[in-house]
């Protein structure tokens, strides 16, 4: 049964081409071979080295934490930090664990956003599972864990030290009342990030209703500007003015009932918002060609850059790009502001204040077994160590305060200086729920759908209704078995 949950998930998460490949060691665990997009962290056992208890660093030693071992291991991790500034804060924190536990080598193996979903699939599917991977909470990870291939953690998370989450985070690092991931990655908000040198020159405010965010979306492309960036070839970047504009028109109510099918995806708030979208489309408030244009590129980013559109919403991640790219030029040029509300729904009384986003931001889960199908305890341990004192540790923190993104640890939205994260962090702690990404939320099987039609959607392509019917189809599908 286990198996056919994943080939389910396989079948719907293919896509043409050819994936790089696995070459595995025995049971669920692999090695990876090189890939083009990938970066490997690999640390060889010195001969001589010092027994894991003698070599630990004052950031563990004094912590209730699991005791590793002093025999020679060796944990393969899968992640996304194929870019700065994560790629040097993913190294930096597995250099950090080596000094404390030298017998222990990690292979860190890092690649693209969507080609590393697609990998992950792969791997499990054929029984090549990293022993640690990053994942993005919601439905994938529920499924992940029915398939096997997910330790349940919930007892050391109740045993050990850990970081304070934020009770957020906990929540969607668990499902079935088992917690099934370590946080690591910071929390995201979705919020609309702006030029104010080309709202300045064109004479227009920051809007707070939908009806001014729309003339302000009028008057940027009369004034020879693109009003919204946006690089739609994953279908996940188009999504976010989808689900902005069904939760601006219902609050959750709508999406709630129709993912237990007890409503529908072609209910008033989905039709709504998918044909705003296309009015969008059609009066040129995004980019020509926006299927084509990949996030993982950053082809979205250009066009901020050189100044071709005015606005771009996305999660709060892309600020760390922004800064690294060209620290001056965001200082100076961005703001940001939250979506704007849908002022008849509120008249209606409908809430306003729906957020999406994530508290988890990614996490950490763990596929440690022995051949037999028992816990691999020792390498489970190792790797829960790793998770929570060294993807979390004061100098992770502060790393990714410095880059612009908040840590899902109480206290941190404190420290933030950046005044477009002093924005997000305000909007995200005072929201009434957090959305997170339909493309998370939703089962496997249904988010290829979801995110095939965001595609048709922007491309005008299909209906609202159309699309809300296709997604009804898929949720019956999951939900009958």
């Amino acid at each position: 049964m286990k198996r056919k949950i994943l080939a389910m998930i396989l079948a719907m998460s293919m896509v043409a081409g050819a994936f790089a490949g696995c070459t595995g060691d025995s049971g669920k665990t692999s090695s990876t071979a090189d890939k083009p997009s990938s970066s490997t962290t690999e640390e060889s056992v010195a001969e001589e080295s010092e027994s894991s208890t003698e070599a630990e660093t004052s950031e563990t030693s004094d912590k209730n934490i699991p005791e590793l071992t002093s025999e020679p291991l060796s944990i393969l991790v899968w992640g996304t930090a194929t870019e700065e500034p994560s790629k040097s804060q993913y190294d930096g924190a597995v250099s950090r664990f080596k000094e404390a536990y030298p017998n222990i080598s990690i292979e860190l193996v890092n690649q693209q956003n969507d080609n590393y979903k697609q990998q992950l699939i792969v791997a499990m599917s054929s029984g090549q599972c990293p022993d640690m991977y990053q994942h993005w909470g919601g439905g994938p990870m529920a499924e992940y864990y029915e398939s096997g291939f997910v330790n349940d953690i919930t007892e050391m998370f109740n045993t050990y030290d850990h970081p304070a989450f934020i009770e957020a985070a906990v929540a969607q690092s668990t499902y079935d009342g088992k917690i099934l991931a370590i946080p690591f990655n910071g929390l995201s908000g979705c919020d609309i990030f702006y030029n104010k040198a080309i709202f300045e020159e064109v004479g227009v405010e920051v809007p707070t209703t939908i009806d001014e965010l729309e003339a302000v979306c009028d008057k940027v492309k009369e004034a020879g500007y693109i009003p919204f960036s946006l690089a739609n070839s994953p279908g996940w970047t188009g999504s976010m003015y989808y689900m902005y504009l069904v939760a601006r028109h219902s609050g959750n109510d709508e999406f709630d009932a129709a993912y237990t099918q007890e409503g529908s995806f072609t209910s008033d708030a989905f039709i709504w918002a998918g044909e705003k979208i296309q009015d969008w489309v059609k009066k040129g408030y995004f980019p020509d060609g926006v299927n084509s244009l990949s996030p993982d590129d950053q082809q979205d980013l250009a066009l901020m850059y050189d100044g071709s559109c005015a606005m771009m919403l996305h999660g709060s991640w892309v600020t760390t790009s922004m800064n690294t790219d060209n620290s001056e030029w965001y200082t100076e040029n961005i703001g940001a502001f939250r979506f704007p509300e849908d002022s008849e729904a509120a008249a209606n009384g409908v809430p306003q204040d729906v957020e999406v986003g994530t508290a988890i931001g990614n996490g950490w889960s763990f596929n440690c077994w022995n051949d037999d199908g028992s816990v691999d305890q020792t390498k489970l341990d190792a790797c829960y160590v790793l998770a929570t004192q060294f993807f979390n540790d004061e100098t992770w923190c502060q790393q990714k305060v410095d880059n612009l993104t908040i840590p899902s640890i109480e206290g941190y939205e404190d420290a933030l200086e950046d005044p477009n994260m002093q924005t997000v962090a305000e909007v995200f702690f005072n929201a009434s729920n957090v959305q997170l990404w339909y493309d998370q939320y939703l089962p496997a099987n249904v988010t290829e759908v979801h995110k095939d039609s965001m595609n048709a959607l922007f491309a005008l392509e299909a209906t609202p209704e159309e699309i809300g019917k296709n997604h009804d189809a898929a949720m019956q599908e999951y939900l009958n078995g």
